[in-house]
């Protein structure tokens, strides 16, 4: 008789490290390509919601060789239209936490970046995304539609029009075409996305918080307003930003030519 295959053991949904004012968060199910279920969603809804003291960014990347293929599929086969609905508020109740996070959160791409991973990809602040990347939304294929926001997210980013073509009819796209077109900011070598990231995550947390957390907050409110609303509020954020105590010091320094100029790369 055959041998009956091992049990897979039983992970958790996600790997947390805090590495000094970076955390850094794994999405820990490479058997699936670290496709999301329910219990990965939802802990990493647990994840943003408890940021703990002392971290001013975070870093999602992807356990194995791929960053997500999406929705867990095997997951849809008992939903009602009514459960159906609420799955999809589950994941944009999510999503909305992550991207109004109290700290900036940087995503390290790598291999699938599929459908509700690349809306995952999508809330997230900065993206770098290694050579091995590839972006896709084959819900047309599989009978549905995007549930995590990207909707909303991803013409955003690289226009409705290019998102209904994914749709419609399965294109893809290639790390080194995303960067151009908006999917991330980045493209690095394959091996590097994460160290990429976390250098850059480094350079974040030297900044003023209370700038990060304008740029998380606010600014994505503001290009969504209309203009003088946007104008108001961008005048009211930079009224809080320059009296807080770190901007006075930082300015100071600058002056007293304690601070450093900016430069090209």
């Amino acid at each position: 008789m055959p041998q009956a295959a091992a049990a897979r053991p039983v992970t958790q949904p996600l790997l947390v490290e805090l590495k000094g004012p970076v955390l850094s968060i794994g999405i820990n199910r490479p058997h699936k390509r670290n496709a999301l279920d329910d219990a990965t969603v939802l802990a990493l809804e647990a994840c943003f919601s408890a940021i703990p003291d002392g971290i001013r960014v975070a870093v999602i990347h992807g356990i194995g060789d791929h960053f997500s293929a999406g929705l867990d599929l095997s997951e849809l086969t008992t939903r009602d239209v009514t459960e159906g609905v609420m799955h999809s508020r589950m994941w944009h109740r999510t999503f909305d936490r992550i991207q109004f996070a109290p700290v900036p959160v940087v995503a390290a791409l790598k291999g699938a970046v599929i459908g509700g991973g690349l809306e995952l990809a999508c809330a997230c602040h900065i993206r770098v995304a290694e050579a091995s990347t590839f972006y896709a939304l084959p819900e047309g294929q599989r009978g549905i539609f995007v549930g995590g926001g990207g909707s909303m997210r991803l013409p955003r980013l690289v226009g409705a029009a290019r998102m209904a073509d994914m749709m419609l009819t399965g294109r893809t796209y290639r790390a080194e075409e995303g960067v151009a077109l908006g999917f991330s900011q980045y493209l690095v070598d394959e091996g590097q996305g994460l160290s990429t990231a976390f250098d850059l995550a480094a350079k974040i947390a030297t900044n003023a918080p209370m700038t990060n957390f304008a740029v998380v907050q606010a600014l994505p409110r503001i290009a969504e307003a209309d203009p003088q609303t946007g104008l108001l509020m961008e005048s009211l954020m930079a009224a809080v930003a320059q009296a807080d105590g770190e901007a006075k010091t930082r300015i100071q320094d600058f002056l007293a030519k304690k601070a450093g100029k900016v430069r090209p790369a």
